[in-house]
């Protein structure tokens, strides 16, 4: 499996939404992802292809992510930073887009979403804890939104245990320790085309920024 590294320099970020309709079609391992990000910078990616006969499900993602997170030489060889998150680019199956991603006490990814991507992820060591909305946003022409009572999932990843996600899906990841860092592997297919970024005030949900791949790669 190929790597190439990277550390970050976080930059701030908010949080999520609203709607009505419950959209997010999830499978997790074992029954049942502060607010800081930045671009990332990967020199020397390899492009994988697709194959277009078969992209990755949700299952195949989330099984490769569990295999990964598995592999504790490659878990043990990404550079952890107190100050900040780092990654390392992974090659995915069938084209998808992979990373191995260290959370330092206290750091998150503020809450996003993935557009059309499907995805999977799995906490590798110490515990990380995932925020998600039960909706599909609208794809435009909104600002601000509330959102509906009963529509936020709550979930506690310790090692070992992961999650699979549909299209449109919202979140923030978190590591809500005050000392112990985590170690964690994501999976996307297709490969991120954009990420909404998000703030939320109790229940209302405020687009504040669009992402695209040049902003993190």
């Amino acid at each position: 499996m190929s790597v190439s590294h990277t550390s970050s320099t976080p930059a701030s970020t908010t949080a999520p939404e609203a709607a009505a309709t419950i959209g997010t079609a999830d499978i997790t391992s074992n029954p049942e992802p502060t607010a800081a990000v930045t671009a990332v910078t990967t020199p020397g990616l390899s492009t994988a292809h697709a194959d277009a006969t078969h992209p990755p499900t949700q299952a195949e993602l989330l099984a490769f992510v569990r295999r990964t997170a598995a592999d504790s030489e490659l878990v043990a060889s990404l550079p952890l930073d107190p100050e900040g998150r780092t990654w390392a680019r992974l090659e995915g199956p069938g084209g998808s887009e992979a990373w191995l991603i260290g959370w330092p006490p206290g750091t998150g990814t503020g809450w996003h979403d993935h557009a059309d991507s499907v995805g999977a992820f799995i906490t590798a060591s110490g515990e990380l804890t995932e925020n998600a909305l039960a909706v599909r946003l609208p794809g435009e022409g909104w600002k601000t939104l509330e959102l509906a009572e009963g529509v936020d999932r709550h979930r506690t990843l310790s090692a070992g245990r992961g999650r699979a996600f549909g299209s449109h899906h919202v979140h923030e990841v978190l590591n809500e320790s005050a000392d112990v860092h985590a170690v964690s592997v994501h999976a996307y297919y297709p490969p991120l085309p954009l990420m909404r970024r998000f703030s939320r005030s109790g229940s209302v949900l405020r687009l504040e920024q669009v992402e695209r791949p040049e902003d993190w790669q």
